[in-house]
């Protein structure tokens, strides 16, 4: 397909001055834009409180109630690692080593999904469509959901904002065990075509899912049974399907972010970071404890305009973005509370159902 062309067609210098000012910030406090130690104690301090709970509840058996209470924490883990280690690895902002960087968005591999398939859906597709229908594959979850006005409507989706909540936790179930498989044997986005895998991607996507098989379900059904593994493991992967979900909605699925339609000659009305403002929305940013959990993914016009910076400096040049935001007289969106985005997300979701 042709996908969609930014123009600037009324010379607008937005994105110029909001490089030239971030940039500005870095080279006047002498920062690299890459992480810093708090991200690497804190990637550190993840991925061994989940290897922890994992040995303990496989090798030690702990009480039914301890059990589900670690397998609870593992979902929530195993979401931490996707937004504060593996997300910085794949944009290439966890570190100025291009190998840790690799080894940082690999380890989403360990949690079940593919950085193959992942790269090419929200790096290529995603980072630049984001919010045109079509195109972008992380608003395509018909037909149970209408997440945009030019999206078909059926009579089931006036009551998609009750029952999606039902819906979300099954992201990851079928992150890992369906979507990665359609992309790879179609090799499409969506309608995107996914540019040709190598020998070694070939290699590295298989390996990693027999390695996830076999740590997560061969060894714990041997070492548990199967009732107590089916228990566990879902439980895992829909409350990390819940949060995943979550995040990922209330960043650009809310009552105020726009959905671009292309013109008749496949172009879009404004340039590109313009669109990603529109289309973007951020919340929270003032509770550290969201932050810290989400990877600063709730700084998410932050993150849309300078994905390969990494989201501990997103605070700082949040300030910057805002200010020239308000020059240009674009419409910087954000929701103080997690819960008032939650509800607009809901509201949304509503509104996509009845109108």
């Amino acid at each position: 397909m042709n996908t969609p062309k930014f123009r600037n067609n009324n010379g607008s210098n937005f994105h110029q001055e909001l490089k030239k000012r971030v940039q500005q910030y870095f080279q006047e406090n002498n920062v690299k834009p890459t992480g810093n130690f708090s991200l690497y104690f804190k990637a550190i301090l993840l991925w061994s409180s989940y290897i922890f709970l994992y040995i303990h509840v496989v090798f030690f058996t702990p009480t039914p109630l301890i059990a589900i209470i670690e397998c609870l924490i593992m979902g929530g883990l195993t979401a931490a690692i996707g937004f504060n280690v593996m997300h910085d690895g794949g944009h290439g902002s966890f570190s100025s080593s291009k190998f840790w960087n690799k080894i940082a968005a690999f380890s989403v591999n360990g949690l079940g999904a593919s950085m193959l398939m992942w790269n090419n859906k929200h790096n290529i597709v995603h980072h630049t469509y984001t919010n045109i229908d079509g195109v972008d594959d992380d608003i395509e979850i018909k037909p149970m959901l209408r997440m945009c006005p030019t999206q078909k409507k059926y009579y089931i989706h006036r009551f998609q904002h009750i029952y999606v909540w039902m819906l979300y936790p099954l992201l990851l179930v079928v992150w890992v065990f369906l979507s990665d498989y359609t992309k790879y044997f179609s090799k499409k986005i969506g309608a995107i075509p996914i540019k040709k895998l190598s020998t070694f991607d070939h290699f590295a996507f298989w390996i990693a899912k027999i390695g996830y098989y076999f740590m997560m379900i061969v060894l714990p059904i041997y070492m548990l049974g199967f009732v107590n593994w089916l228990v566990g493991f879902l439980t895992i992967l829909l409350f990390a399907g819940l949060i995943l979900s979550m995040v990922f909605q209330l960043a650009h699925t809310v009552e105020e972010t726009a959905f671009p339609t292309p013109a008749e000659n496949n172009d879009i009305e404004n340039e590109w970071a313009i669109h990603q403002v529109q289309t973007t929305a951020n919340f929270a940013t003032n509770n550290k404890l969201v932050c810290w959990l989400v990877g600063g993914l709730n700084f998410q016009i932050e993150h849309h305009l300078f994905p390969k910076i990494s989201h501990v400096h997103y605070p700082a040049i949040s300030k910057i973005i805002k200010d020239v935001c308000d020059e240009f007289n674009v419409k910087y969106i954000e929701f103080k509370r997690t819960r008032d985005a939650i509800l607009s997300h809901s509201l949304h979701l509503r509104r996509m159902g009845t109108l």
